[in-house]
């Protein structure tokens, strides 16, 4: 049961960014799709932080921050992009924010191409 109230999270917030996608479309700036995608996620009474300032650390050692998108319900990480072509890196990347922010689950969410790209993210441990 657990499961599957995890997956209206996540549905609900891809369907945010599929009616933010909709409307724009591509070749606008990611800082325009994460406001876009912050009234969309308010519409539907979703709590979130957006550009919520995290620490990194290394070997327990502060090395600095790294801001996050979008930590929604205090449950999902959401990573932004607006290219156009997701490439490998950016899957790393993302998956290492998992990591660094102790998140179980994550969206990767590419606005850049012309059909809304989406990469759901499990942490390892």
């Amino acid at each position: 049961m657990e499961k599957k109230i995890d997956d209206e999270l996540t549905y609900k917030i891809i369907g945010c960014a599929m009616k933010v996608h909709t409307t724009l479309g591509n070749g606008f700036q990611e800082v325009i799709y994460q406001r876009c995608l912050a009234i969309e996620l308010g519409k539907i009474g979703l709590e979130f932080l957006r550009e919520q300032e995290m620490p990194i650390y290394y070997e327990n050692i502060h090395v600095g921050t790294r801001r996050a998108d979008f930590i929604i319900a205090g449950e999902v990480m959401v990573e932004l992009k607006a290219m156009v072509k997701l490439e490998d890196v950016h899957l790393a990347q993302a998956l290492n924010y998992l990591t660094a922010y102790q998140i179980d689950r994550g969206l990767l969410i590419n606005f850049g191409s012309t059909s809304l790209e989406v990469k759901r993210l499990f942490r390892k441990h």
